[in-house]
């Protein structure tokens, strides 16, 4: 492990490790015996020899060190020596083709609930540091130049939507990916009477792909360009987010830090570094990501059907490492450090008001906006020549200008049409946020509604991640209810 990655070592809590294939083949197997059974494929005597067998194998594998085959070939032979080779009578109406397709989904499932829980986490972690931070002003930028101000507030609640999105375009391709392939054969079923919707349901589908070939050859692979997409487009949107935060550390005095310890390292010939670790690894990982999804999709292009290699485990690598990345994050964000005064420093120092300075002049002067924007322009153009703040200039210099600026335009107007005070006062950050009016805008009012707004928003996602959980906690209740009950 390198140095950089010892040092952000992010919490993972205490979650069980993902099932694995052999998990999965035990659970199909345990739903395709009740299915065979109670669709007279299987007689009842026979019927609870399979699940002795079944049961046994999965008992076998769970002891230490055993082995547990993912390959349906290795595993039906374990069964076949307890149960002999009635037990292959299970497996009617299966192939590898659509146990391999269905184990794809019940592990892509288990990855996709967890990335939710993840992003539900990172986001109310967002929207923690965003109430904390509804008046501190900021700078924005626009192509890598300060632009106008805002609040971190403000700022965050961008990403609580973008994410937001992230959110909802996971729950709609949840609904995709939760439909079951088994049962479909090959691609074309069998003359077997299979009740795919049972085989559906007792693994806690909301219902079976409905034609076998789709099923079994190509949903796999649509289905995993989907969910590396979805992760590509929220590991850019971290990037972005972390990469605003790396910017800070360009400057002697960042108003955005890291806080000492954990997340940052120093340097072994420099005593001055603090290197921002957190930042270095997650950009890196958000790179990961997005390189992830482009070699599954490079992977899946122009493979012909039944050909395995759309269906290998590139999918499941970028869901976690996608879940992964929101965890580091949320552990990024409850330790960044905002200095309030610093970034109203920064501010100040720039002419990002001067766009309101516009406005003021065409609402209260009756000054068309592209006049008063040139002498704006001027005005910026002068102190930044003279190495002058905004508040610095002169007011009878600022008169002078806007006399000489709009000449251009034969403005007949030509005495600058504000006091003094007026003109320091359009000129500060506060006063620029104040009168903000436009919907989705920086001004307070409008800050602490988006993040009600936004507030709910998690609240849904998160009461819809506690469902499915609890719908596939009672089917998996269910399932081994009714598979131990035929086996009595």
């Amino acid at each position: 492990m390198t140095l950089a990655n010892a040092a952000y070592a992010a919490p993972a809590g205490n979650k069980p490790p993902y099932h694995d294939y052999f998990y999965f083949l035990g659970e199909m197997n345990k739903a395709s015996t009740v299915m065979v059974i109670e669709n007279k494929i299987v007689p009842p005597e026979l019927g609870k020899k399979i699940v002795s067998a079944v049961d046994q194998v999965i008992r076998n594998g769970d002891q230490p060190g055993a082995k547990r085959p993912s390959d349906y070939l290795q595993y039906e032979p374990l069964i076949l020596a307890i149960a002999g080779p009635d037990g292959s009578r299970m497996h009617s109406g299966r192939s590898r083709q659509d146990i391999l397709s269905t184990n794809r989904r019940l592990m892509q499932r288990e990855r996709t609930l967890d990335l939710m829980e993840a992003m539900n986490k990172s986001k109310a972690e967002v929207l923690e540091l965003a109430e904390k931070n509804l008046d501190t002003i900021v700078p924005a930028y626009t192509n890598g130049v300060q632009a106008q101000p805002t609040t971190f507030a403000h700022y965050l609640l961008a990403f609580s939507s973008a994410f937001g999105r992230d959110s909802a375009r996971l729950q709609e391709s949840y609904a995709r990916l939760n439909l079951s392939p088994l049962g479909a054969g090959a691609l074309g079923t069998s003359s077997f009477p299979v009740d795919r919707k049972r085989l559906a349901e007792l693994l806690g589908f909301d219902g079976p792909i409905e034609n076998s070939y789709d099923a079994a050859q190509l949903g796999a692979l649509d289905q995993g360009m989907e969910l590396v997409s979805l992760c590509s487009n929220a590991a850019l949107t971290i990037g972005i987010l972390v990469q605003d935060f790396h910017t800070q550390y360009h400057q002697p005095y960042p108003w955005i830090m890291i806080q000492e310890g954990r997340l940052t390292g120093t340097s072994s010939i420099m005593p001055q570094k603090r290197n921002p670790y957190g930042l270095n690894v997650l950009r890196l990982q958000a790179s990961d990501i997005v390189g992830g999804a482009m070699t599954f999709q490079l992977e899946a292009h122009n493979v012909s059907p039944g050909m395995p290699d759309y269906k290998r485990d590139q999918v499941e690598k970028t869901l976690e490492l996608t879940s992964n990345a929101f965890v580091k994050l949320a552990d990024l964000l409850d330790n960044l450090v905002i200095d309030k005064t610093r970034a109203l420093q920064e501010v100040d120092a720039d002419y990002s008001t001067t766009t309101e300075l516009a406005d003021i002049l065409q609402r209260d002067s009756d000054v068309p906006f592209r006049v008063g924007h040139h002498f704006a322009s001027d005005l910026v153009t002068y102190g930044r020549t003279n190495k002058m703040k905004p508040a610095d200039i002169p007011f009878d210099v600022v008169q002078q200008i806007y006399t000489e600026a709009v000449k251009k335009f034969d403005f007949e107007r030509n005495q600058f049409p504000l006091t003094q005070e007026q003109y320091k006062k359009s000129l500060t950050a506060q006063n620029m946020l104040d009168s903000s009016k436009g919907l989705g805008g920086p001004q307070r009012a409008e800050v602490e509604r988006m993040l009600g707004v936004e507030k709910t928003k998690l609240a849904r996602d998160e009461a819809w991640l506690a469902q499915q959980r609890q719908k596939l906690a009672a089917a998996s209740a269910r399932l081994d209810q009714t598979f131990y009950k035929l086996g009595k």
